[in-house]
């Protein structure tokens, strides 16, 4: 695998969606939680999907239990409550791991793309990639950087 259009990976209702599909947009790419203390970023990324979905940007969540195990449930449990209690409209991906021998694919070419700090390995639930409408990634944020705070860099990008 050579961008991230060359990936494809299990939507959190069972499908195949195809990276490639997304050629020629933004994306804003981060691992999710629903029982974590930045849970409620869920509403300012689905603020930032609607706002600048038409212009291009794409937000995609990918569910980890990797922290604190503080994505415990499964697809359903996940889909459910993302809707319920945050509206996320944004495309969910299935639960996955970000670090470690099982890491999933997508994660492991995001680290190896923007690289943390003191380790490339992601910190916690809600770190944030960036990509242009080219595939690249263009930054990388922490878990503590709100989603309304990448406005200027989205909009850059747009």
């Amino acid at each position: 695998m050579t961008g991230i259009y060359d990936f494809q990976v299990e939507t959190l209702n069972g499908e195949t969606q195809d990276f490639a599909e997304y050629q020629g947009k933004a994306l804003l790419i981060v691992n999710t939680a629903s029982k974590c203390g930045f849970t409620p970023q869920y509403e300012g990324l689905e603020k930032l999907y609607q706002q600048y979905k038409d212009q291009g940007l794409v937000v995609i969540g990918f569910p980890c239990n990797q922290f604190g195990s503080q994505e415990p449930g499964d697809a359903d449990d996940i889909g459910s409550f993302c809707q319920k209690n945050y509206g996320v409209t944004f495309p969910m991906m299935a639960k996955v791991d970000v670090n470690g021998k099982d890491a999933h694919p997508v994660y492991e070419w995001l680290k190896k793309q923007q690289g943390g700090f003191l380790t490339d390995g992601i910190k916690w639930n809600f770190t944030k990639f960036l990509l242009n409408k080219e595939g690249q990634v263009v930054d990388r944020y922490a878990s503590t950087t709100k989603p309304e705070a990448l406005q200027a860099d989205i909009e850059k990008l747009l």
